[in-house]
């Protein structure tokens, strides 16, 4: 019998963010400990199928569907195997029935930056109530701590930080010539801040380097951004990438001069771990989660000044020194960041409960 089953509801097949999180996470969790309440066949010893259809690659539908599984066939499920506990990778549980909860939070975005009535709601409405009936919450840094605490009112007691981890198997090194572009990997939302990125670049004035920017697109603001990028004359120095496999997306971080994440608010950055696991330097917001997980030799900007963005590619450009300092600086950083030792931790807090 397992002590708990695994939430994997959120996993597809183009998974970013919380989507990477759950797919890690499940992978180093032992499975006569934890079931896995599986949507993509992975073979996992033990695993019970679910429908695959309720991850964000489905869209809104996707999301909704997701929440009335939750709460109508997750307590089914842990009857069945007897598990005392959910293990879920984000704020989604059963609210209506006695299933006892341990749930990962990210962040509250949608609350800070609201550009979605039916995000918004979520968050305001169902996410507080999931947290507020957990039994504890693993929280991605401390950042996001305090942020559920003074926001929502959670009580520390229930707040435990966890350090998350990457794919080592799908990230390192290549010791590859560095060629002349910056690389900004997410979503196109306003609070990843890419309209100050395209100022930055104009800012500076520099035609020798380029930006890659590897997400997906949005009617909503993609539009916009490749607009902002014609009005400022700077289109034929931007490149637009929808989607990248692992292996191109690890080239791409082994290349890029640097890595920019100019977020607004970020609960973690992953894909800051994944480029200082690669020798890559970061230029990051100095608000957030981000100063948790960079190193020393990474850059920490205003957010909200594309001066401070400018100024800062501009510095890692010319400065060889700092470059050749982040090969070495950012694996010995990365490697504190490591899905074994939150799995063992979390083993830990299962057993102890």
């Amino acid at each position: 019998m397992v002590l708990a089953l695994f939430n994997g509801s959120y996993i597809g097949t183009r998974n970013t963010g919380i989507g990477v999180v759950s797919n890690s996470l499940i992978s180093s969790l032992p499975s006569d400990l934890v079931g896995f309440l599986d949507p993509i066949k992975s073979g996992r010893s033990g695993s019970i199928e679910i429908p695959s259809n309720l991850s964000p690659d489905n869209g809104l539908k996707g999301h909704l569907k997701r929440l009335y599984w939750v709460e109508k066939h997750i307590p089914r499920h842990m009857r069945d195997t007897g598990a005392s506990y959910l293990l879920s990778p984000l704020p989604e549980a059963p609210l209506f029935s006695p299933v006892k909860s341990i749930v990962l939070a990210h962040d509250l975005l949608p609350l800070r930056f609201p550009d979605s009535l039916a995000l918004f709601t979520y968050y305001s409405l169902y996410v507080p109530k999931v947290l507020n009936k957990a039994e504890l919450i693993l929280c991605n840094s401390e950042a996001t701590a305090r942020e559920l605490n003074h926001k929502l009112k959670i009580p520390i007691s229930k707040l435990v930080t966890i350090k998350l981890g990457f794919d080592r198997h799908k990230i390192y090194p290549l010791n590859l010539t560095r060629k002349n572009f910056f690389l900004v990997l997410g979503r196109h939302n306003p609070h990843k801040n890419l309209s100050r990125v395209l100022k930055a670049l104009k800012t500076t004035r520099e035609k020798n380097y380029t930006i890659v920017f590897v997400g997906p697109s949005d009617s909503r603001y993609t539009p916009k951004l490749k607009q902002m990028a014609v009005d400022y004359q700077i289109s034929d120095q931007i490149v637009w990438l929808d989607w990248v496999s692992d292996d191109e997306k690890l080239l791409l971080l082994n290349q890029c001069i640097a890595l920019i994440i100019p977020s607004l608010w970020e609960g973690f950055g992953l894909p800051a771990l994944e480029a200082m696991a690669c020798g890559t330097p970061v230029i990051a917001s100095d608000i957030g989660g981000l100063k948790e997980v960079i190193c020393r030799t990474s850059l920490l900007i205003n957010p909200y000044s594309s001066e401070s963005l400018a100024d800062a590619m501009l510095e890692i450009y010319i400065n060889s020194s700092l470059r050749s300092k982040a090969k070495v600086d950012g694996p010995e950083q990365a490697l504190k960041f490591d899905w074994n030792n939150t799995s063992a931790q979390i083993q830990d807090i299962l057993n102890n409960l």
